[in-house]
């Protein structure tokens, strides 16, 4: 029950009853409510401002750790594109230029991404330039990936290649050192034995007892083992690939037969007489690109610096050849 309030009223000199009248009532019931409002209002507007919720506060913490990962993103890209860069140098300068490849160009390897924005989706956000510069490295980073996986397929490619060439080149010399008796003739002009007349020897006469064995000089397939070329007589052609063509002739019997194929170091044949030949011994020819050649410079697989002196001064002798 509210308080009744009275007032003292000195003309009629006794105590008056305060009558509270009602628009003054409901202006104080207004006031108190706009006062209320606008107390509650400030107090929200203050813990937004200066008071975090444990929703905001677990939200920021988030953000923290995301960025964290990006450092840490953009760090660990940093070593990757330092390796890559490592390897991109040695592919340029040491693996295409080993095999003869061209180099890939600098702008192949480091090319953007032209057209529309790749990264529209990302803006309008308070770390979008951190998050869009990310995206970016990690883009380009992934491209070069690629370039150089491809390259590297290549240089794969080009290394077998090579090792089958390595494989295929007529190096090593036709008849042991330990199984000879001399080197005969070598590549040049020389006396033919049967006219003495001066004409063009066109391979290298390694003189050995009939049925020393012969071996094939490189990886190959034989295309011959017959007698049918003139002067020739029982002999060995075998094709090496890449241009190379090597013959082995006066043989006295084969130890291969027509499309077989040799490796470097096979048994192919023995030396022998037949054809037009003087005395036993092995007539050995080099042919690259359907021209001969001097058999001296493929020996470098078989021989030592001083064998190879040795064999080079009595190759350059101009004496008689045996066919």
């Amino acid at each position: 029950m509210s308080k009744v309030k009275y007032y003292y009223d000195p003309e009629t000199l006794s105590y008056r009853k305060i009558e509270r009248k009602k628009r003054r009532t409901f202006k104080y019931i207004s006031v108190f409510l706009l006062a209320s409002a606008l107390f509650g209002f400030l107090s929200v507007f203050i813990s937004s401002q200066y008071i975090e919720s444990p929703k905001e506060r677990a939200l920021k913490r988030e953000l923290s750790n995301l960025q964290l990962q990006y450092q840490l993103i953009n760090k660990k890209m940093n070593e990757a594109e330092a390796v890559l860069s490592s390897i991109e140098d040695r592919d340029n300068n040491i693996y295409r230029l080993y095999f003869e490849a061209n180099p890939i160009p600098e702008e192949q390897r480091r090319a953007g991404f032209g057209g529309i924005n790749r990264y529209k989706d990302l803006e309008g956000f308070n770390n979008s330039k951190l998050i869009i510069e990310t995206n970016k490295r990690l883009d380009i980073l992934q491209k070069q990936i690629v370039v150089q996986s491809k390259s590297l397929d290549e240089i794969a490619k080009l290394a077998e290649e090579k090792e089958k060439l390595l494989a295929a080149i007529p190096a090593i010399q036709p008849v042991r050192n330990e199984d000879l008796r001399r080197m005969a003739s070598g590549y040049g002009v020389r006396s033919d034995p049967f006219t003495k007349a001066r004409k063009m020897h066109w391979g290298m006469d390694f003189s050995a007892p009939r049925g020393t064995p012969i071996y094939a000089t490189g990886d190959g397939v034989v295309t011959r083992a017959d007698n049918r070329a003139t002067g020739y007589g029982n002999h060995i052609e075998i094709d090496h690939g890449y241009g190379y063509v090597t013959i082995y002739g006066h043989l006295y019997k084969y130890n291969v037969k027509k499309n077989q194929k040799v490796k470097r170091g096979d048994l192919i044949g023995f030396v022998g007489s037949t054809g037009r030949s003087e005395a036993p011994h092995l007539h050995y020819e080099v042919h690259k690109d359907g021209e001969r050649i001097n058999p001296i410079n493929f020996y470098y697989g078989s021989l030592t610096a001083e064998e190879f002196d040795e064999l080079l001064q009595h190759a350059s002798m101009e004496n008689q050849s045996l066919d």
